[in-house]
């Protein structure tokens, strides 16, 4: 499990430097049209993020940077399995941990690390997760994703706007959303065989008339709730 996480670091470092890429293609692609289709995931996710690029890509290394302290630490890394999701300067730690002090400690170090404003611990004390519940949350995940895909006649909705992370059969949701996308993409999700429960970490926003192409939006505020299933 700790070789798959190292391997996961590697992988997160090539997103970042994919991601880099993206961007400068994303704004080239601005103004054009009709729609160019990109050529990789990374580029439509940039280009259909309520993120900017520049903060999607600061995520992604607030996420490598946060993973490398978590090995650097051994007091932590032995006694823990944690993972890391950043999303518009909010992190969010999930997993398990064999005590108290080790759960709160990496948080503190998390919320250290430059251009984090937030961080939502929710790493539970208890031994880690089997592989069998490893794969039953990704397949979670992944039927969410679908789920929530279309925005059942929201208009304008984008699921990837949406970020899923799933634990123990509990479902995280990040993301920048309208009240509406996220009562719709909870509503889907708490549906699915087995979910736990749902917990809200969506940023709402208002949108607001846009200028040039699409919608343009703004922020109000950052708000966690659960879901019961």
């Amino acid at each position: 499990m700790k070789r798959l996480l190292h391997a996961k670091l590697i992988s997160k470092l090539i997103s970042s430097m994919l991601i880099m890429a993206a961007a400068g293609l994303a704004a080239l692609l601005q103004g054009c049209a009709p729609a160019v289709v990109v050529g990789t995931a990374y580029g439509a996710s940039v280009i259909h993020e309520r993120r900017s690029a520049s903060t999607l890509l600061d995520d992604e290394l607030i996420e490598v940077k946060a993973k490398h302290l978590y090995f650097q630490t051994p007091e932590v890394e032995q006694a823990s399995q944690i993972s890391i999701t950043s999303y518009n300067y909010a992190v969010l730690l999930t997993g398990q941990a064999d005590s108290a002090a080790a759960r709160k400690q990496f948080a503190e170090i998390v919320s250290r690390i430059p251009k984090v404003t937030k961080v939502y611990n929710e790493v539970q004390l208890g031994p880690p997760i089997s592989l069998a519940q490893a794969s039953q949350d990704a397949l979670i995940s992944s039927r969410a994703k679908v789920a929530i895909g279309g925005g059942k006649g929201v208009e304008g909705f984008d699921a990837t706007r949406v970020k899923v992370v799933t634990e123990n059969g509990v479902v995280y949701l990040m993301g920048l959303v309208t009240p509406e996308e996220a009562d719709t993409a909870t509503d889907v999700v708490r549906r699915l065989p087995g979910v736990v429960r749902v917990v809200k970490l969506f940023e709402y926003i208002e949108p607001q008339p846009a200028v040039g192409h699409g919608t343009q939006t703004t922020a109000t505020t950052q708000s966690p709730a659960d879901d019961a299933h």
